[in-house]
C-alpha cells in the first residue's frame, strides 16, 4: 500500500535514520529499504543522499517531503474531526502539566485544540510531575502531560514528545569551554537545580548515575521550582544547570545561553501523557488523539 510505504519514507526523513525508522515503525531496517527503493522506482529518481553514517534529502526527497507533510496533516485533521463528531464536545477540560510542558510546549498546542472545539472550557494546572500524577490520582484534574520516568500502576503513560535535558550556561561564564568535558569536570561548576519532585532533577540524577557520578557530588548553589528562574539567574551568574532544550530555544538563538557537550552524557526522555487506568472519558480520549497527533509536527 503506498501510504505506508509514504509513512515509512517519512518517517526516514524526520528521524534523519533508517534504522530509528525501522524501530519507530516496528518493521526491519531491510523492510525501510525496501520500501525506499520501490517509491524511488515508482518516480525514477534518489529520494536520499548518504553522507558516511548521515543521510539527507535529494531535491526529490525534499518535494515528497512537503507533500507527505500535507498528506498527513489532512488524514490528521479527518481522524480528529470524525472523532469529535462522536464525542461529547462541552463542559469543562482539567488539564496538568509539569512546568517546562506547561511553559514551553503547552501554549501553542492547546490554542490549536481551542480552535477546533470551541464550547468547552479548559483548565490547565501547572506543578511538578509528581505533583500532576497525585492531582490524577484524587481525580482533580482530568489528563496529565509529565516528564521524568516514575510508572504508577495505577496510571497510565502514553508516550508524547522526545526532549534532550542539556548542560548549559551563559557565554560570558569564565569556566565555559569550548569542545566536550569530562563528566568528571561536573563537580567543579556551581549549579542551580530544580526542587525535589521535578521530573526533570529524577532524569537528570538518573543520568549522572551511570557515568558514576551522583548528584549529592554537584555543588549545589541554589534549587528553584521555575525555568525561567534558572536561566534569569544564569544570564547574571557564572552557575552552570541542566535544562530542557524546549526551554532554551530562544536563549540559544540569541547566544545568551550556551550548551556544553559532555563526554558520554546524552540525557534523554520523554514527555509522557498520563491518564488514570480504565479512564473512559470521551473529551479525554478526543484531548489524547488531538496531541499525539500533534506530535508529528514538533
Amino acid at each position: 500500500m503506498f501510504d505506508f510505504r509514504l509513512k515509512v519514507f517519512y518517517t526516514v526523513a524526520k528521524r534523519e535514520s533508517f534504522t530509528k525508522a525501522a524501530k519507530e515503525l516496528l518493521i526491519s531496517q531491510p523492510a525501510v529499504s525496501k520500501h525506499i527503493r520501490e517509491i524511488e522506482s515508482h518516480y525514477q529518481t534518489k529520494l536520499f543522499v548518504r553522507d558516511g553514517i548521515t543521510i539527507r534529502l535529494t531535491e526529490s526527497g525534499q518535494l515528497l517531503y512537503t507533500y507527505a507533510e500535507d498528506i498527513f496533516s489532512t488524514y490528521r485533521n479527518l481522524e480528529f474531526d470524525m472523532h469529535a463528531l462522536n464525542a461529547k464536545m462541552d463542559g469543562n477540560l482539567r488539564i496538568g502539566a509539569s512546568t517546562t510542558v506547561s511553559q514551553y510546549v503547552l501554549p501553542p498546542l492547546l490554542a490549536e485544540f481551542r480552535g477546533k472545539v470551541h464550547d468547552i472550557h479548559l483548565d490547565v494546572l501547572s506543578e511538578n510531575s509528581a505533583v500532576i500524577e497525585q492531582l490524577l490520582l484524587s481525580k482533580n484534574i482530568d489528563v496529565g502531560i509529565v516528564e521524568g520516568c516514575s510508572k504508577n500502576p495505577q496510571i497510565k503513560y502514553i508516550d508524547f514528545i522526545d526532549d534532550e535535558i542539556v548542560l548549559v550556561c551563559r557565554l560570558e561564564n569564565p569556566k565555559f569551554k569550548t569542545g566536550v568535558i569530562e563528566p568528571q569536570e561536573l563537580k567543579e561548576y556551581a549549579f542551580l537545580l530544580r526542587e525535589a519532585g521535578s521530573g526533570t532533577l529524577d532524569v537528570i540524577e538518573s543520568n549522572l548515575n551511570q557515568v558514576g557520578i551522583s548528584l549529592n557530588q554537584l555543588r549545589n548553589e541554589m534549587n528553584f521550582s521555575s525555568t525561567e528562574s534558572i536561566k534569569m539567574y544564569l544570564k547574571h551568574s557564572d552557575s552552570f544547570a541542566f535544562l530542557s532544550i524546549h526551554a532554551i530555544l530562544k536563549e540559544l538563538k540569541y547566544n545568551e545561553l550556551v550548551v556544553v557537550d559532555i563526554n558520554g552524557l546524552d540525557i534523554r526522555r520523554k514527555f509522557s501523557i498520563v491518564q488514570r487506568q480504565g479512564q473512559e472519558s470521551a473529551l479525554v480520549e478526543l484531548f489524547i488523539r488531538f496531541i499525539k497527533s500533534y506530535n508529528l509536527k514538533l
